[in-house]
């Protein structure tokens, strides 16, 4: 049983630490939402290990990603009130170790890697920063929930090319923050060189044309596996369908800020506003109960097209006084749903 006090914690970790997920979180109906308290924070927890090591040398780093480890399996006894609630929720949920270890496997992966040479490669790391991650939420939705095995099945490619979309559309986002801060390139040498980009000038953060033509073709590949990704919330929870449409809804908005900038995220790191927040889950909300239909929802709530295309870029949507109108209203409640402060 997962104490409230330890998720009060765990929850505090997302609300600091994850702001965009948070507000999808707080859509979620309670056990889920209190489920992904836990599991947040302990993916936080581990990550901090390779990215804020607090002068913590490779091999040190690797002795507390043990120490995770053992605890996150069960193999030792914990106080810490992050690990045992993840224990409990690991024993409540029947959560995979093979998660858990590919989870933290890929953490590993940070110690050490700096750079990634192909698609395929990276897709390796991803397995556990993302897809295993997806894998354990849909776990933890398919037990709330009563979900049935071919269900379940028909549900994880999509969450596998969702939970890729979300850690991608980080990469992209946090270009300047990984090299500067932690010495890391997560887009692939391969593209890089496809347009003539010196990693010299990424790791020095100066911004070309070149660096554009990267990122466009690095957000249309991750638009695709939105596309994959939203597909299958059909397949959730009917309960839980409206929180993962509006983590996918958020995330995706960051490419809106990706291409307003010009594709420089050398520069700076787009973050979204509070206000922006609250505005995309007002719109999430207002056409998913229009329409009842997830896919639908998204393309109308998002930035991301139907299909790739050669015009493919952040777009104003039309619609009348009233829509806008039934929009703020939807924001003014929400924001009291929500317990967001502007």
């Amino acid at each position: 049983m997962i104490s409230p006090d330890d998720v009060a914690t765990s929850k505090a970790i997302q609300q600091r630490t994850g702001k965009t997920f948070a507000a999808a979180t707080r859509v979620l109906p309670e056990r889920a939402r209190r489920a992904t308290y836990v599991l947040y924070a302990f993916f936080r927890v581990a990550d901090e290990v390779v990215d804020d090591p607090r002068g913590a040398t490779p091999a040190e780093q690797r002795r507390e990603l043990a120490r995770l480890r053992a605890a996150a399996l069960g193999e030792t006894d914990t106080d810490d009130p992050v690990l045992g609630a993840f224990r409990d929720l690991v024993e409540t949920y029947d959560v995979a170790d093979e998660e858990i270890e590919t989870f933290l496997d890929a953490m590993e992966m940070d110690v050490d890697t700096r750079r990634y040479e192909t698609h395929d490669e990276l897709e390796t790391y991803l397995r556990g920063s993302a897809v295993a991650v997806g894998n354990m939420m849909l776990t933890v939705m398919a037990d709330i929930e009563g979900m049935d095995d071919e269900t379940v099945d028909r549900a994880r490619p999509h969450a596998k090319a969702l939970g890729e979309a979300f850690q991608l559309t980080n990469f992209l986002r946090d270009v300047r923050e990984d090299v500067r801060e932690y010495g890391r390139i997560y887009i692939p040498r391969a593209t890089l060189d496809r347009y003539d980009v010196p990693e010299s000038e990424v790791r020095a953060c100066t911004f070309s044309e070149r660096f554009a033509a990267a990122m466009r073709a690095e957000l249309q590949r991750t638009e695709r596996l939105y596309r994959e990704g939203v597909a299958g919330i059909r397949y959730l929870p009917e309960s839980c369908r409206f929180g993962v449409l509006c983590a996918a809804v958020l995330y995706a908005d960051h490419h809106r800020l990706i291409r307003r900038r010009g594709y420089d995220t050398l520069s700076a790191r787009p973050t979204l506003s509070t206000p922006r927040r609250l505005a995309l889950v007002a719109r999430t909300w207002y056409h998913w109960k229009r329409t009842g239909d997830p896919e639908a929802a998204f393309y109308a709530a998002s930035v991301v097209d139907t299909t790739d295309g050669p015009n493919s870029t952040t777009r104003s949507r039309p619609g009348n006084e009233s829509v806008r109108t039934r929009a703020r209203s939807a924001a003014a409640s929400l924001s009291s749903l929500l317990g967001v402060r502007e």
